[in-house]
């Protein structure tokens, strides 16, 4: 579904990169393409919000205290959650990352990507955000991860 090509706005302004029929990658013109994530995102088709998922599993306990672990686990939720609304990884146009300690964030960003790649695929054509809070309402929780998508229209 991913297409490399690339076409400019009407104002000659932005490039934008069609990342997948229903969605489309703005990059503006000049500016140093972002590692991993998109500026921004238009999108046609039906809405979807996944609430912020924790890193524990479907019956909510935590099998770890392991950042990466957690990162996977909610990754994974997001996937389920997903798939609930017939939707999937490539619908995922927006994605909000709640931290506890960006060092740990930043520093494991290797395999934060691993994980990544590992349960959501190399869909990189989202706008991403990503926040050190002060803590999260689930005590053992070390990120929380809250994603938009939109699917294509049918037909």
């Amino acid at each position: 579904m991913t297409s490399n090509t690339h076409a400019t706005s009407a104002h000659g302004d932005a490039a934008i990169h069609a990342a997948a029929s229903h969605k489309q990658v703005l990059q503006p013109e000049g500016w140093a393409a972002p590692r991993g994530y998109a500026n921004g995102v238009s999108a046609v088709g039906r809405q979807v919000y996944v609430a912020g998922q924790i890193g524990w599993n479907a019956q909510c306990a935590f099998e770890s205290d392991d950042f990466i672990a957690q990162v996977r686990q909610a990754l994974a939720n997001i996937k389920t959650v997903l798939a609930e609304a017939d939707a999937g990884p490539e619908h995922i146009v927006r994605m909000t990352w709640y931290v506890l300690d960006k060092r740990e964030y930043v520093a494991r960003g290797r395999e934060v990507g691993q994980a990544y790649r590992e349960v959501l695929g190399r869909e990189y054509g989202i706008a991403m955000t990503a926040v050190q809070v002060s803590g999260l309402i689930e005590d053992r929780a070390k990120v929380e991860i809250e994603v938009t998508a939109v699917v294509p229209p049918r037909g």
